[in-house]
């Protein structure tokens, strides 16, 4: 049986970046197998502590990166998102946070919002298994009369 490779985002707000490079480093067994996509400078500080993934960076998540990221929810083309938020910095793009939350929660995707949900999803059989998401069948919306 092939074992579905992961498809994989780590963000992380500045104040966490060092943070989540170290996780990734913690758990790069478990990621290297994954396809890993990262925004901006978290996808170089990862990059800098754990040689041996192999990252895709997009934009940085304020030049466009976490639109990038929402594309891939909304295309079905990311399982996991790792992304440890930094709760006590105002953040000009607090929208964009607010928004990947919304497409994950809306395409049924596991996303970690700090070390300890991270930990859960990365040590889940089911991260290595495979997990088959139930996803909404919102036909009934988009073909709704207005």
């Amino acid at each position: 049986m092939k074992t579905h490779i992961r498809t994989v985002a780590l963000v992380a707000h500045d104040a966490k970046k060092a943070a989540l490079a170290e996780w990734a480093h913690v758990n790069h067994d478990k990621l290297k197998p994954c396809r890993i996509f990262a925004t901006g400078t978290t996808a170089r500080k990862i990059k800098e502590r754990c040689p041996e993934l192999d990252i895709t960076a997009l934009k940085s998540g304020p030049l466009g990166g976490d639109q990038q990221l929402g594309a891939m929810i909304a295309g079905g083309d990311l399982d996991a998102m790792i992304f440890f938020t930094d709760p006590m910095t105002p953040l000009p793009h607090d929208v964009d946070v607010k928004a990947l939350t919304r497409l994950s929660t809306l395409y049924n995707i596991p996303m970690a919002c700090n070390q300890a949900t991270a930990d859960f999803i990365i040590s889940s059989a089911l991260f290595v298994e495979g997990y088959h998401r139930e996803e909404t069948d919102y036909e009934a919306y988009t073909s709704r009369e207005v």
